[in-house]
């Protein structure tokens, strides 16, 4: 049968409120311990109403009564609670409440449910039972699936879950969670302050007091966190524009840390990697029946997003049909699941990126303006790598380290060659480049300290680009700059730069000797036909 009613939403904003100021420890431990209660009543009322019932009949009772109130919708085949199969939920009010309120979760979630049945059967049963949650709708499976067992035959594997049902006195609850919560805020502390000691020995020069690690030492990257961090209080709609690999979904996430909207779920999608027809559902949902494979009701992330910030990466990928759904989106501030009728208000704040310049796509009208212009009411562009050269060096310090935090590794920084070299790459992969590049340095690395041989080939290879305060080298200066850095490569053998040159020894001396370069021995003229 179908969910006959729905509880009070207010569940929903209980269980946020309890699990915002208590922690989800004590919140579960409430919530678990107030359904096994319920349940018992519910057993009790169920024992003096119905005794025409046979004592087979009791335990489906409880399945039944619960789907009339609209807790839950079972499997037909797997309605039998005691059963070695355990109980199928297609739907669960509980799992969608917390989806809608907190975003989806890493583990289960149907902890009211859960106590509920464990109250009722262990009434019904004359003795304690316990059901648990193997699959949950919260954290993103195709449907809920609880086990009911006696404590023996749970055993000491599932002690932790089993202690949600144990505490008759709440304040167990809050004294276990809040030790908890103070053991958990020992150890963040410990790791931070085992990042900023390391941080502050590798590299000194970065403000170790930005957020999210950020690096600021450029002008250009100054300016935008600045924006960001003054756009972040409004609940305006940004797009992030800038290349590839540049950080923009960390960008992103900066402004949701600094935002009201802070404890809320942060969401991020890349649109370019779902195909088009998947797209809709994954961004609003869809009612059960939908499609095929559609066998449950699923929010999208619009709605797992609620209350929170919501990025919808690679925006210029969207196709123009879906792009006509946004827009509607954005303007009536709801949305409709596929396959329903009904309209779900959302308060999210969107962030939009994009590493593609929309100029041509405007013009030619794959990309719709009315909907840029609603994406686009305050604009953060973050520069290329090779934009802001002052970056480079810091980011390479704190990747190196990362990186050789990652693998247990030693690792004494960068030799001032290998330093060099970096500032000589134009990194078109921008700052996830130079991250790969890092950890490639830590995993090759056959000493203490990251040297020119450990970085990529194509970083190795970089020669030094035309540089000057705002002044064209002259050929003489370009040449001497190149011969200088190709000798370097070799390691300071002439005779290898000379032939790749295409040059005498002997021009190649007299070059290097004008150039103040000290040779222990001027080579002899090389013959020439």
């Amino acid at each position: 049968p179908k969910v006959a009613a729905s509880p009070s939403p207010g569940r929903g904003i209980l269980r946020k409120e309890l699990i915002d100021h208590f922690g989800a420890t004590a919140a579960r431990a409430v919530l678990t311990r107030f359904g096994f209660v319920q349940g018992w009543r519910l057993a009790e009322a169920v024992q003096a109403q119905f005794k025409w019932m046979s004592p087979e009949e009791q335990p489906l009772a409880g399945g039944r009564l619960n789907m009339i109130q609209g807790l839950y919708r079972l499997q037909a085949d797997t309605a039998d609670p005691c059963s070695v199969k355990g109980l199928t939920l297609l739907e669960s009010f509980e799992a969608e409440q917390h989806i809608a309120h907190l975003g989806r979760s890493d583990g289960t979630v149907c902890w009211t449910i859960c106590g509920i049945l464990s109250g009722y059967l262990s009434c019904i049963l004359g003795k304690e039972v316990y059901a648990l949650e193997e699959r949950c709708i919260g954290r993103g499976d195709h449907a809920c699936h609880i086990l009911v067992r006696s404590r023996e035959e749970w055993g000491d594997e599932h002690s932790l879950e089993l202690s949600f049902f144990q505490h008759e006195d709440p304040q167990q609850w809050l004294d276990t969670t809040l030790h908890e919560i103070s053991e958990h805020l020992k150890e963040t502390e410990k790791k931070l302050h085992d990042r900023r000691r390391l941080l502050s020995r590798i590299a000194r020069e970065v403000d170790l007091d930005d957020p999210l690690g950020l690096v600021v030492k450029s002008q250009a990257m100054r300016q935008l966190v600045d924006l960001a961090r003054r756009i972040a209080v409004v609940d305006s709609t940004v797009l992030i524009t800038g290349e590839s690999g540049t950080g923009k979904e960390r960008i992103a996430r900066y402004v949701h840390d600094q935002s009201p909207r802070s404890r809320g779920p942060f969401i991020a999608i890349n649109c370019g990697a779902i195909a088009e027809t998947l797209l809709e559902s994954e961004l609003f949902g869809h009612a059960r029946g939908a499609f095929t494979g559609a066998v449950q009701n699923r929010p999208g992330l619009f709605e797992a997003a609620n209350g929170g910030t919501l990025l919808l990466d690679e925006i210029g990928e969207v196709s123009q049909g879906m792009q006509v759904k946004l827009l509607r989106a954005l303007q009536e501030r709801e949305i409709r699941r596929v396959g329903e009728n009904i309209c779900r208000p959302f308060d999210v704040r969107i962030i939009a990126a994009t590493n593609r310049p929309f100029t041509e796509d405007l013009a030619s009208g794959r990309f719709r303006k009315d909907l840029y212009y609603r994406l686009n009411v305050i604009e953060l562009h973050v520069p290329a790598l090779r934009e802001r050269p002052e970056d480079i060096l810091p980011l390479a310090r704190i990747l190196l380290a990362e990186a050789a935090l990652r693998m247990k590794r030693s690792n004494g920084g960068l030799t001032p060659r290998a330093a060099d070299q970096l500032l000589r790459y134009r990194w078109p992969g921008n700052v996830r480049e130079l991250e790969n590049a890092m950890e490639r340095a830590v995993a090759l690395a056959r000493v203490n300290r990251t040297d020119l041989e450990d970085l990529p080939e194509e970083v190795r290879q970089a020669m030094p680009a035309p540089t000057g305060q705002g002044l064209v080298q002259s050929l003489e200066e370009v040449e001497k700059d190149y011969i200088l850095a190709v000798l370097e490569r070799n390691e300071g053998n002439q005779t290898r730069t000379a032939k790749q040159l295409g040059i005498g020894s002997a021009t190649l001396y007299r070059k290097l000797k004008s150039y103040g370069v000290s040779s222990p021995k001027a080579p002899h003229p090389t013959p020439t036909t």
